[in-house]
């Protein structure tokens, strides 16, 4: 049987870091996908070209999807048949995450709607189309996944993470410490034995 395990970077994320979980999955092939998309409808098309090209290949299919890379694929992959899934901080809740960046920027809806799109002091454009998007287009994906949260990540809140574990029948395994980025040696050990743990063969 023919496996790969696609992994999904985050923003600011790269294709190299697949190399990364290529020991973990031996067996299986591991590819990264450099996506382009910086928007769910945006990478709708995207990412249904680049699994149907996988699906083509590949008998069983698996996914490690970082942060927005998670998010992205749950919009796009409604239907798409997966072996597992394992999400690193995902974003499972955008609508929140546009609010909680908008009080960080003391920005009101009535602004934004007016405006469009506000520039952030912290590097983040916030955008009337995008809020309205995610509103009207909730998650639908019903997979199943292995979910790994840091109790300090800034951009997800725990409820969040558990509601949509909840609606989903995924797992959720909260790391003391652990920051929205996994990066630190020990936080990047944990997140391989949390693999190897939880990984069927």
């Amino acid at each position: 049987m023919k496996k790969c395990v696609i992994y999904i970077h985050g923003k600011n994320g790269s294709v190299a870091e697949a190399e990364h979980y290529k020991s973990l999955f031996v067996g299986s092939e591991v590819i990264g996908f450099d996506y382009q998309a910086q928007t769910p409808w945006g990478a709708k098309t995207e990412f249904t070209d680049f699994f149907a090209e996988i699906a083509a290949k590949y008998e069983q299919i698996s996914i490690v999807a970082n942060s927005i890379g998670a998010f992205f694929a749950l919009h796009a992959l409604p239907d798409f048949k997966l072996f597992q899934a394992f999400f690193i901080s995902p974003i499972v809740n955008m609508e929140h995450l546009i609010k909680k960046m908008m009080n960080w920027a003391n920005v009101t809806e009535a602004e934004l709607k007016q405006k469009g799109e506000i520039q952030t002091e912290f590097g983040e454009t916030l955008s009337w189309k995008y809020l309205s998007w995610v509103r009207a287009h909730p998650l639908n994906r019903s997979i199943s996944a292995h979910i790994l949260y840091g109790n300090n990540d800034n951009l997800q809140s725990l409820q969040d993470i558990e509601d949509f574990a909840a609606r989903t029948g995924s797992d959720v395994t909260v790391v003391s410490g652990g920051e929205h980025w996994f990066h630190t040696p020990e936080q990047m050990r944990f997140l391989d034995d949390w693999i190897m743990e939880r990984k069927k063969r």
